[in-house]
């Protein structure tokens, strides 16, 4: 099954094959308090994440919510090195696209969430999401 989205990092981020596990969260997150920057964990406790790492996963959401600070917060996850392979969203906003641009992190957005779950190999390279 591959599915297609629209690309919202750079070329060269977004084009170099990844491959990763998804975790996919069923609400919007906010990384200003659902992730622990410092663990990858997301520890919103209403989230069926709650208790699981999103670091070196394709991190599966369907929107951002929340403060602007979720774009430093990603970034920080990045530095830390616990900062999810790729991100893809069924609608992003300008918190989570600029995120994933300073952090360098593949972002594709306008995915068909509903053919995702948790534990799912993909291969993601530009817009498009393979499930392996």
């Amino acid at each position: 099954m591959e599915l297609e989205g629209r690309r919202l990092t750079m070329k060269r981020v977004a084009d170099n094959p990844i491959e990763g596990e998804v975790v996919k969260s069923d609400g919007g997150i906010s990384f200003l308090g659902d992730v622990n920057p410092e663990t990858g964990i997301v520890q919103d406790r209403k989230n069926n994440l709650y208790g699981q790492t999103i670091k070196d996963k394709v991190f599966a959401f369907p929107v951002g919510k929340g403060s602007t600070v979720g774009s430093y917060i990603m970034y920080r996850m990045f530095k830390n090195g616990h900062a999810p392979k790729a991100i893809l969203n069924a609608s992003s906003e300008a918190i989570v696209a600029v995120g994933a641009v300073i952090s360098k992190i593949p972002l594709i957005d306008r995915v068909d969430l509903e053919r995702l779950r948790t534990g799912q190999r993909v291969r993601i390279v530009g817009g498009k999401v393979e499930v392996l």
